[in-house]
């Protein structure tokens, strides 16, 4: 089963705001063998799809003229997955609540308590280093013996995660030498890497990190300026070592923060109650750019024999009409 995805440019649910379009201008729906199914998303930020804003209507004509006529569709297109359908360990908008979210990503407690522990220790490291060193347009090309630590340790850390998904993906390297950055740019599109930013709050004048942006497969490891300096300073200390500045060290980390949201979802990350989650909220925020919604997930919602044929808003989690996320294996 298809959906779609548009522009919202009016609202036409009796007793509800009609201004509901404005702080919801994105619109996802499909419908059911009874009902037509629309859900308000957001158009910035992490665009999050709110499903406790369901509007259904028993159908009548076309599932496009329904969207046009109540929501005011306007550049309408078809989604990439099917309905009820996710990638396994590639997370999405839609995907918001914890358990919801591990089950969708085929994720377990298992692989999320040690990938925990790995980015809490960058975030530490990163901050013993700001102690030393003040992030700013002057300091940061400095560079130390602890930076080149942290390099190195955040890149192996990244290094594990593209290793991981490759092997999930069912790939060998066809030279027995293990994978190297001509295979793990393959990655880029299939995790949507370049889409996630994240700005330092705690040193606003540096400029947002998109860690992933412009990873190209002609130049696989020049174009990631930070794992080009590590694979130099790893490799060459003693010619490398001014590679391994503070620059780099954020990016590095970033980009693992970057994995860590693609397997596991940006609400593991920032809005646990947790001492983990209080970590990072002290020092970035992460947004999505450019994001495309054809390629978001869309939970399948199964009604009742029984459900209300006009149009009107529910939450189809809180009486369990929602079905669990099929699990489709990443291709490369």
């Amino acid at each position: 089963m298809k959906a779609i995805t548009y522009k919202n440019t009016k609202t036409r649910i009796p007793n509800w705001e009609n201004t509901l379009h404005i702080s919801n201008p994105r619109g996802y729906a499909y419908e059911t063998p009874t009902h037509f199914v629309h859900f308000y998303g957001k158009d910035s930020g992490w665009f999050v799809i709110s499903i406790g804003l369901t509007a259904i209507q028993k159908k009548q004509g076309t599932l496009e003229n329904w969207v046009k006529d109540v929501f005011g569709a306007e550049n309408i297109e078809p989604m990439d997955r099917e309905v009820g359908e996710s990638l396994t360990g590639v997370w999405r908008p839609s995907l918001y609540y914890f358990n919801d979210t591990l089950q969708a990503l085929g994720s377990t407690m298992e692989m999320l308590s040690p990938s925990q522990q790995a980015i809490k220790l960058l975030i530490e490291k990163l901050d013993e280093i700001f102690y030393y060193i003040e992030p700013t347009e002057d300091s940061i090309k400095t560079y130390s013996h602890k930076t080149r630590e942290l390099l190195i340790l955040a890149c192996t850390e990244v290094e594990n995660c593209w290793q991981e998904y490759m092997r999930e993906a069912g790939l060998k390297n066809a030279h027995g030498r293990g994978f190297s950055t001509n295979d793990y740019v393959n990655l880029k599109d299939s995790l949507f890497l370049q889409e996630y930013q994240f700005q330092l709050i705690t040193y606003p004048r540096l400029p947002p990190i998109r860690a992933f942006y412009g990873w190209e497969s002609q130049k696989p490891t020049e174009s990631l300026s930070w794992y080009s300096a590590y694979n130099k300073t790893k490799h060459n200390r003693n010619n490398y070592f001014r590679l391994a500045t503070l620059e780099n060290c954020i990016a590095a980390v970033i980009a693992s923060l970057t994995l860590y949201c693609v397997r596991y979802g940006p609400n593991v990350l920032f809005q646990n109650e947790n001492l983990f989650s209080s970590l990072i909220n002290q020092h970035f925020r992460m947004k999505l750019i450019n994001s495309n919604p054809k390629t978001f997930y869309l939970p399948n919602i199964v009604l009742p024999g029984n459900i209300r044929n006009d149009l009107f808003v529910f939450d189809p989690r809180r009486d369990k009409f929602t079905q669990p996320f099929k699990q489709v294996s990443l291709i490369l």
